[in-house]
């Protein structure tokens, strides 16, 4: 029997015609599975769920087998950057698509502001085909204007034929009004959706860190939460106007979370995310410069994490997002100024919100149920004779994170040295099998 418990390195093996995988004494998550909640054993053949039993015996089969134990369908992440094309230095699809699989991922939706700028259908189709061997599904979300800019609109048709699978600027915030108007009327005739990280460049230019006491404190100049809820506001009174469909990501105060939620109460298809590090982080952890801090939007204050956490356990936030942003070492070992935003987040994404949320089964769905219908995208399910995307992992099973684990090629993570809640034993996807060693 192997037992995996080092989230070190990972294996990835094409299961082959003979193969087969045996998952002892799971419990299984996933809400539409007969077998909801139940501790089975599960057995995989050729990429195929062929048996789900109290217990299981077969020879010459590769058992996994663990410390309490779980399994749900696959994971998957709505924003990510994988760098690839143009800045493979920093990350590629391959090595991108293993930190996903290590943090227990096995679809992953890419944002477009790469170099060049994901703004047509060749580039979607690359990412595509380019995908086809990796042991995750990518997903891409296409620009909504040409090269970010937020100028001129993008051949967003075209790409949607083409599979993206999604439309936003990336991290890039579109800030014309009349450009999101038009974007957002376009998806609504193809039951599509704008993705928007919400910030008010007018209001926050310069700023560096949530503004207030601590930025006082730092010498830093500050963001101020009204760039990113003014956003919010517009961009709602848009929604309200073309009657499309918003995904607001990267939220990080109270205010704009009791935006989002009064315009669902009013009937708005609208949803929104959280990423990990605006759960965990607050601004007071910027005392000691950390560049792997600095992201954007900015981290806020003790209460508006406190309120993110409340939103999170209420279902006011749908679903959480990596924001995944792979930065070279010589872009954050340098002066605060001068450090570029964002942090590696996807190996983490679990062991950090399992922490804090301690609800597996709201977790799971989170992470499987509610990001795929957003999106459109089918949901796989935990049956007999259905293709196994699974993801395998250990709830109660506390580790600390290090470096030497990290599969991105870049290392700017601020969880480094945190404790973790929760391991990722591996995936199966695509008739492959990954697990981390």
């Amino acid at each position: 029997m192997l037992f995996y418990s080092l989230l070190i390195f990972i294996d990835i093996c094409a299961i082959s015609k003979n193969m087969t995988v045996l998952i002892k004494q799971a419990t299984i998550i996933c809400s539409s599975s007969p077998f909801n909640l139940q501790v089975k054993d599960i057995l995989v053949v050729n990429g195929i769920i062929k048996s789900i039993e109290d217990n299981i015996s077969i020879e010459n089969t590769q058992i996994i087998a663990g410390n309490n134990l779980h399994l749900s369908i696959g994971w998957m992440d709505i924003f990510a950057d994988f760098a690839e094309p143009g800045n493979e230095h920093r990350e590629t699809l391959e090595s991108g698509a293993n930190a996903a699989a290590a943090g227990g991922f096995t679809d992953v939706m890419l944002v477009p502001d790469t170099i060049p700028t994901v703004s047509s259908k060749g580039q979607i189709e690359f990412l595509i085909e380019r995908a086809k061997t990796l042991p995750i599904y990518i997903h891409p979300i296409g620009s909504v204007t040409k090269n970010a800019e937020g100028l001129a609109l993008t051949e967003m048709y075209d790409m949607h034929n083409s599979g993206a699978i999604a439309f936003g600027d990336g991290r890039k915030s579109i800030q014309q009004s009349g450009i999101l108007l038009k974007a957002l009327q376009y998806v609504s005739a193809k039951n599509s959706v704008i993705i928007q990280v919400p910030d008010d460049k007018s209001i926050n230019e310069g700023g560096l860190m949530n503004e207030g006491i601590m930025s006082t404190k730092l010498g830093l100049p500050g963001n101020p939460a009204m760039a990113e809820e003014v956003m919010i506001a517009r961009d709602i009174a848009l929604l309200r106007y073309t009657e499309s469909h918003l995904h607001i990501t990267g939220v990080s105060t109270k205010k704009g979370i009791d935006l989002i939620k009064n315009a669902r109460k009013d009937g708005l298809n609208i949803s929104c995310s959280v990423t990990p590090y605006h759960l965990f982080f607050s601004d007071e952890d910027l005392v000691d410069y950390d560049t792997n801090l600095k992201v954007n939007p900015p981290l806020r204050t003790k209460e508006d994490v406190a309120a993110l956490e409340r939103a999170l356990r209420s279902g006011d936030i749908d679903c959480i997002a990596s924001h995944h942003t792979p930065q070279c070492a010589d872009d954050k070992i340098c002066e605060f100024e001068y450090a570029k935003n964002g942090m590696i987040t996807l190996q983490t994404l679990y062991g950090i919100i399992n922490g804090i949320v301690n609800d597996t089964e709201l977790l799971v769905k989170m992470l499987t149920e509610q990001n795929r219908k957003i999106f459109g995208l089918t949901i796989p399910g935990i049956k007999i004779d259905v293709p196994a995307c699974l993801t395998i992992f250990e709830p109660a099973t506390k580790y600390m994170f290090e470096e030497k684990a990290i599969l991105s090629k870049s290392k700017n993570s601020a969880f480094i040295g945190k404790e973790m809640k929760g391991k990722v034993i591996g995936i199966i996807n695509k008739n492959k099998l990954v697990l981390n060693n």
